[in-house]
Formats: C-alpha cells, sequence, structure tokens
C-alpha cells in the first residue's frame, strides 16, 4: 500500500497579503483569501484571473502523454460512426466530464452510450463491470473520465 504524507503550504510572513486579499475580494472569508495564498494568489489581479480565467489561461492538452493518438482515435471513431461507452466517475467532477462528453459526441452525431459505478457495487476506476457494459452495448470505445491515474 502506498503511503502518502500530506504537506501544507504555508502563509508565514504573508498575513498582510492575506488581509489585503481579504479586503480587496469584498471582505473574503479569511480561510479563503489563506488558501488563495497558499496558491500563489496575491493581488486582486491575480485573484480576478483565478476566478475568471480564460480559454488562453488553459494548458495546452496536447502536452499530456498520449493526447495525440487519443484524439486521432476518437476522431476516427466520430468519422466512422462507432459505439462509444463514455465512463466516468461518480464524483462531480466525474460526472460533470460524462455529461460534456456525451453531450458533445451526440453533436457529432454519435448516439453515445454512458457509464458512471456504483460507488460500492463497483468500486473506484475502470472495471470489469463497465467494460462488460461496453460490450454488450457494442461500444467499439471507450473514453475513461475521471477515472484516477492508478486506474
Amino acid at each position: 500500500m502506498t503511503t502518502y504524507r500530506w504537506t501544507l503550504r504555508s502563509t508565514e510572513g504573508k498575513e498582510e497579503v492575506v488581509r489585503r486579499l481579504q479586503h480587496e475580494l469584498n471582505d473574503m472569508p479569511r480561510p479563503l483569501a489563506h488558501v488563495l495564498c497558499t496558491r500563489g494568489v496575491e493581488t486582486f489581479d491575480q485573484a480576478r484571473r483565478f476566478f475568471r480565467p480564460s480559454l488562453d489561461s488553459l494548458h495546452d492538452p496536447f502536452l499530456m502523454t498520449d493526447m495525440e493518438p487519443a484524439a486521432e482515435r476518437l476522431t476516427r471513431s466520430i468519422r466512422a460512426g462507432e459505439r462509444v461507452l463514455v465512463y466516468g466517475d461518480y464524483d462531480v467532477d466525474g460526472v460533470t466530464s460524462t455529461a460534456l462528453m456525451t453531450s458533445f459526441l451526440r453533436d457529432q452525431g454519435l448516439d453515445p452510450v454512458f457509464f458512471v459505478p456504483h460507488r460500492f457495487r463497483d468500486g473506484y476506476g475502470l472495471g470489469k463491470t463497465g467494460i462488460d457494459y461496453a460490450k454488450n452495448c457494442g461500444a467499439t470505445l471507450i473514453v475513461a473520465l475521471d477515472c484516477g491515474i492508478t486506474a
């Protein structure tokens, strides 16, 4: 079993920055201003960019390992009209990403199916139940979203 150690970031010596953020951000609660400061947000403008990011501030997704062949494979399945299973996760970002990808694939003319595992029956991550479901639905591609890096 892997053991993890939490390392808490400190704002030691930055109490004035936290107070200024609180004030400049409409009396933001101190814990939230503290969290912003630990993330390197120290000015009103930095906070604005943090809370209202623009598309050009996103990381290039093609910096992720094997993103290009994954995108090419998905493009092929869209062009061929394949059955795609979107495999999500049961937490909020997993359900949201599943809904977004399913909607996108429908907009591309596909009739995708989706699978969100049951927390207690199916466990966490990509599993046999979801893969069997994909097979039974005739899916030729599984797009796994938010299934965890260890899965």
